[in-house]
């Protein structure tokens, strides 16, 4: 065979496709060889770190399906359209113990409720976990907001709100009552009659229109008969379907991929930012122009710290989910319970005659004890918030869970998701005693708060406007307390859930009201 063989056109194509698949066929060799070598190490990286903290693994829920879960979400959406998804999770925890875990599309869900676990999540070991998928669900309307970003940028949006806080603010008592005057004004001809009316929605938009003079300086006014088809009310609405998708999104967990963005959902957004950033423009002209009013409000003192515009927006709407929502939903499950009993309205009322039918002032309000108690107790019962969750950025451990006797730490695998319910927690017996699911306000005489009582969350990420919240339901329970004598139930069934963001009671606390005699 001479050289001139090798120029043939044809079997040079031959030797050029060995030559090539063979190429082909070591390179593909070699990947494999670096991919195992690498998942040998880790492996071998993992166990080291496992025995190294002397982690064992934590009960498992008993899943039928080892892949995707389809049975444990299966229970869990029979659960939710039964309104008892809170409780279904309690269950899990009474039967498996306070961490167990679950596997759903690859990825292993640690769910605990056990309070050292927690305080490991959210403060010991803070810088292990990150938002999960609350950036994915939440980002599109809330933008790079506090609730939606982690490290140092989280810590910059923290930094840039905490002074807005202040006490001068969080106690201007007359504004939360200018807005109870106009719920009044609703409320009181149900009074007269005696016809039943429900106090949930309503409550939600006092809230609304609280919480918007206290961002913006200026209400949406919702309840506001003059308003009805304001831009306020828009607004509200569009915030509200907001806020119900990203819920549902939430639920949907790995399988949200399969759901596609409405039309709605975008109108919704877009009227959201725009409605917004009209008071951000008027904030930003106010700045440049000299301040020449001297007025001042949340936005304004925001908008006196930065000059980036879109942050602002992006801050508000995220405080606006807590201020509104908090607030609402558990003065809906306080009023509810309070409907069912007369002795302890009965009590509140006597604690609050002091004031002889006066708004009092913040040094009086934060001096009340039995009202306190009352809302420490919804808050314990009915945390707005229920549930939560972190994704590990690295391989970590929490400290209680595993082994025979769940005392031994627990290996946490960077990607997995450590799930935790402070609603189930807050129900535990062995803390709260054999009547931990009774209302009692007098458990707080002597109760030493810790990490078993997160209604506000806990560690660096613990809740900002704690304090705006706690004082304006402190105002509206004074307030009711001193309109009416009795608050009646109307509802034969017990509490039900209405889980979106929050949770709030099922049915919208249908009650029926009697005025109190004035002097």
């Amino acid at each position: 065979m001479g050289v001139k063989d090798f120029a043939d056109p044809l079997l040079g194509g031959r030797f050029s496709g060995s030559v090539t698949t063979a190429a082909l066929l070591l390179f593909l060799a070699l990947v494999l060889v670096v991919s195992g070598v690498r998942s040998i190490r880790s492996i071998s990286a993992r166990r080291t770190f496992i025995a190294e903290n002397n982690c064992k693994p934590a009960p498992a829920w008993p899943q039928k399906d080892p892949f995707l879960a389809l049975d444990f979400i299966q229970k869990g959406l029979a659960n939710f359209r039964q309104k008892k998804f809170l409780d279904g999770w309690t269950k899990y925890y009474e039967d498996l113990g306070p961490t167990f875990t679950t596997k759903s599309a690859g990825m292993l869900y640690i769910n605990t409720i056990d309070p050292e676990n927690i305080k490991t999540v959210l403060a010991t070991r803070f810088r292990d976990f990150s938002l999960a998928e609350r950036v994915e669900i939440m980002g599109p309307l809330l933008g790079r907001g506090i609730f939606v970003t982690d490290g140092d940028e989280w810590a910059h949006s923290r930094a840039l709100l905490r002074p807005n806080f202040a006490k001068e603010q969080v106690a201007d008592l007359g504004m939360i009552d200018r807005h109870f005057s106009d719920l009044m004004a609703l409320l009181r001809p149900h009074a007269a009659d005696g016809t039943t009316v429900a106090l949930q929605p309503l409550l939600m938009r006092m809230t609304m229109d609280t919480a918007t003079e206290f961002l913006f300086g200026q209400s949406t006014r919702t309840l506001s008969v003059e308003q009805a088809d304001s831009a306020g009310n828009a607004f509200s609405r569009a915030f509200q379907f907001s806020l119900n998708e990203m819920a549902h999104l939430f639920r949907l967990g790995p399988f949200r991929i399969l759901r596609r963005q409405s039309r709605e959902l975008k109108d919704s957004h877009d009227i959201c930012r725009a409605y917004v950033d009209g008071f951000v423009d008027e904030a930003w002209a106010w700045k440049q122009g000299g301040k020449t009013d001297g007025r001042t409000n949340f936005l304004r003192e925001l908008v006196e710290s930065t000059d980036n515009k879109q942050k602002v927006r992006d801050e508000l709407l995220n405080i606006l989910i807590a201020g509104r929502d908090t607030v609402a939903s558990v003065l809906g499950s306080l009023f509810r319970v309070l409907a069912q009993r007369p002795e302890i309205w009965a009590k509140v009322r006597a604690e609050v005659a002091q004031f002889e039918g006066e708004l009092p002032r913040y040094e009086q309000l934060r001096d009340l004890k039995y009202a306190k108690y009352c809302i420490n107790e919804a808050l314990r019962l009915w945390p707005a918030v229920p549930m939560n969750g972190r994704l590990a950025v690295r391989d970590t451990v929490l400290p209680r869970g595993g082994g025979p006797n769940g005392d031994e730490p627990v290996y946490v695998p960077k990607g997995s998701l450590v799930n935790y319910s402070v609603y189930s927690m807050h129900r535990r017996a062995d803390f709260y005693g054999a009547d931990a699911e009774e209302f009692r306000p007098e458990r707080w005489e002597s109760r030493i708060q810790g990490w078993q009582y997160l209604p506000f969350n806990g560690g660096p990420r613990i809740c900002l406007g704690q304090q705006y919240a706690l004082t304006e339901m402190l105002v509206v329970l004074v307030r009711f307390a001193q309109e009416f004598s009795h608050i009646e139930s109307r509802e034969s069934t017990p509490w039900q859930e209405e889980l979106h963001l929050t949770v709030q009671p099922a049915n919208g606390v249908q009650v029926a009201l009697t005025a109190a005699k004035t002097a």
